[in-house]
């Protein structure tokens, strides 16, 4: 008779081979869930962490606290129809953010055109990663839009934000911006000298209102052409806010180390000292008006030996009796002489080479539609040659410009 120990004693193994399968496999399990616990635990303290910033700015549009900008309190009033879109919802509208849908880039970031479930068309700002301009401009834009309404002033609808992006969510304006019609050969023949009239007044009512009449008062330090949206019937509106700042009503100027906007538009003061006031957005708009007066860029005059900009070039012309000569072709048959010499002579004494000589907003907008009224003569004005800004009151340093994915757009830092 065959004895029963070799089978018992192979069952016990078999079972402690079992068991150390058994043993290891909860080991295995255990730290996989120690694993997933503690990257729950890390996704957590991220997501605490970044709700925290979305709530901050979520909070903005939707909170009826009053909020404090560079130490000026507004009135606690919301925003108007600002709402807070899901990051589906534009994905949706802007076809997973396609080239196709792209309708430009500006320093900020890319710019998208986008159509709501409801119907209605959008622009789609979208900070990009790259972008110099981060979330304290962003947040600036918000609060700034979302505060100022005007007739003039692009209508913000309302922001998305998703972890690390960040988006405006804009009316969409079908003729996009003036800088579209004005530098273009065809599409400028668009703009008659009525249109042109239109134009140059819609944007100094605008910036009345942001200097003197809206409840914050505003100093864009970024008005250009690309800036002045259009929309269907040619109406101007003021847009990217991103620079602005504000000012306490009884505060004059201000000073700062980090200058940004565009080359070109800067007041003298600005550009080489870091000083700013209304007046730098009157030299902006003195600039602005020749361009849409002449239909060229501020920087498109050039000869064998130096690159005027538009200033130099009007001062030239008006010295020498042959204001006409700046217009814009295209119109220049067709608008009424006198006119149009008016807005030439206004527009020169918007850049001024001294704060002191130019005139107000409000008081330049009267010596355009009062044409009884006598004007004072113009001074010979700040302008560019190369990169150095020429003028009475210009010392002997540069600038270091850096401009970001080859656009307008600048940061520099005064010496």
């Amino acid at each position: 008779m065959l004895s029963s120990k070799p089978s018992r004693k192979g069952k016990n193994k078999r079972i402690w081979i079992g068991s150390v399968i058994a043993a290891i496999g909860l080991l295995v399990i255990l730290i996989y869930t120690l694993c997933c616990l503690q990257r729950r635990k890390k996704v957590i303290v991220k997501e605490n962490s970044r709700s925290k910033d979305e709530k901050e700015l979520l909070d903005l549009v939707i909170s009826d606290k009053s909020i404090t900008i560079d130490e000026i309190p507004n009135d606690g009033k919301k925003g108007h129809d600002v709402s807070v879109f899901s990051y589906e919802s534009i994905m949706a509208a802007t076809n997973n953010f396609s080239l196709e849908s792209k309708l430009g880039e500006g320093g900020f970031g890319p710019v998208y055109r986008g159509k709501l479930l409801t119907g209605q068309n959008i622009a789609v700002k979208r900070l990009s990663r790259n972008s110099g301009q981060g979330i304290n401009e962003f947040k600036n834009e918000l609060i700034l839009i979302s505060k100022l309404q005007h007739t003039n002033l692009v209508k913000l609808l309302g922001c998305c934000i998703f972890g690390e992006e960040r988006m405006l969510i804009y009316e969409y304006m079908p003729n996009k911006s003036l800088n579209y019609f004005l530098f273009d050969s065809n599409r400028s023949k668009l703009l008659d000298w009525k249109i042109r009239f239109s134009i140059i007044e819609g944007i100094a009512q605008e910036l009345i209102y942001l200097h003197k009449y809206s409840r914050l008062k505003v100093i864009h330090r970024d008005l250009k052409a690309s800036n002045i949206l259009l929309d269907e019937s040619m109406n101007p509106k003021i847009s990217d806010f991103g620079m602005a700042r504000i000012f306490k009503r009884n505060e004059l100027e201000a000073n700062t180390n980090r200058i940004v906007g565009t080359y070109g538009y800067m007041s003298p003061e600005y550009a080489m000292e870091g000083v700013f006031s209304i007046k730098s957005d009157v030299y902006s708009f003195g600039v602005l008006m020749l361009e849409i007066l002449s239909g060229r860029r501020n920087n498109s005059f050039y000869n064998a030996d130096h690159a005027l900009n538009l200033v130099g070039y009007a001062w030239d012309l008006w010295q020498e009796g042959k204001g006409l000569e700046l217009v814009d072709l295209t119109i220049r048959d067709l608008c009424v002489e006198y006119q149009v010499l008016r807005y030439i002579h206004v527009s020169l004494l918007c850049v001024e080479d001294d704060v002191v000589d130019r005139p107000t907003m409000s008081d330049m907008l009267s010596m355009l539609t009062n044409e009884s009224a006598q004007l004072p003569l113009p001074k010979k004005p700040a302008f560019s040659i190369g990169k150095k800004a020429i003028g009475a009151n210009t010392p002997n340093n540069e600038l270091e410009l850096h401009t970001m994915n080859g656009l307008s757009i600048s940061d520099m830092d005064a010496r």
